[in-house]
């Protein structure tokens, strides 16, 4: 049973990271649901500033799931080849695609269960596709920033993905999953940083269990709009005002 001190611990949380990014974003260019798909299977264990820069000339080059299903293997991993474990990948995106054209009349599903089916797609790039495509609120997105700040902030002591997922949902309320896993993957790829912290600046600060630094500011709000013009300038503003 999950104690009023980590309910409450989860919503302070919440709440701050509302203020500090209000409109949060997948930083992945997409168009659709397909795009968005396969760009996020090649964000695995890549930055999404580089995946950005390889969509482009795949996407030009292999418009749709169809095309792309149609492909030779070969010309998609030369494409694909600066996200690294390109092989594999490019496996997982040309099979993906023959199960959409395949199976679900070359669209990409809208469930769960279905998205899974498909090579390459884990609970985590599910939830972001149904999120951010379809909008549809099916569980929290867990990836390497989600894992750390999870266990900084003392809302799960999970290592196991699937539970930290569990763990979360059981915090947070349904109507906030999809906002509240892409403010923490911002936060922790913009301010929690796993090699080099911000946490002076963070607006979690004071509630974090693991902070390596003091305030730089006393109010949250105030470091929570510099979190706000870093994340909006994509780490270009790096300044207190």
């Amino acid at each position: 049973m999950v104690s009023k001190e980590v309910r409450a611990q989860a919503e302070d949380v919440r709440k701050r990271l509302a203020v500090a990014i209000p409109e949060p974003r997948v930083e992945l260019d997409h168009d659709d649901a397909w795009q968005l798909l396969v760009a996020t299977i090649l964000a695995a264990q890549a930055t999404d500033k580089k995946i950005n820069e390889i969509t482009p000339a795949l996407f030009a080059r292999y418009p749709g799931p169809k095309e792309l299903a149609e492909a030779d293997l070969a010309e998609v991993e030369q494409l694909v080849k600066q996200s690294g474990f390109y092989r594999s990948k490019a496996k997982r995106i040309v099979g993906a695609a023959k199960a959409v054209t395949e199976r679900f009349g070359g669209e990409v599903p809208r469930t769960m269960k279905r998205l899974v089916s498909l090579p390459g797609v884990a609970r985590k790039t599910a939830n972001v596709v149904l999120g951010v495509a379809f909008g549809k609120s099916t569980g929290i997105v867990v990836d390497t920033h989600v894992t750390r700040l999870s266990r900084k902030l003392e809302l799960s002591v999970a290592e196991d993905p699937v539970q930290i997922e569990q763990d979360l949902m059981e915090l947070f309320h349904k109507r906030s999953w999809i906002d509240t896993s892409h403010r923490l993957i911002l936060h922790g790829r913009y301010v929690c940083k796993a090699r080099f912290p911000r946490c002076g600046r963070c607006p979690l600060n004071e509630i974090c269990s693991v902070a390596e630094a003091k305030k730089e500011t006393r109010g949250w709000k105030a470091r929570a709009e510099w979190e706000r013009k870093l994340v909006e300038s994509k780490g270009e503003v790096d300044a207190l005002e």
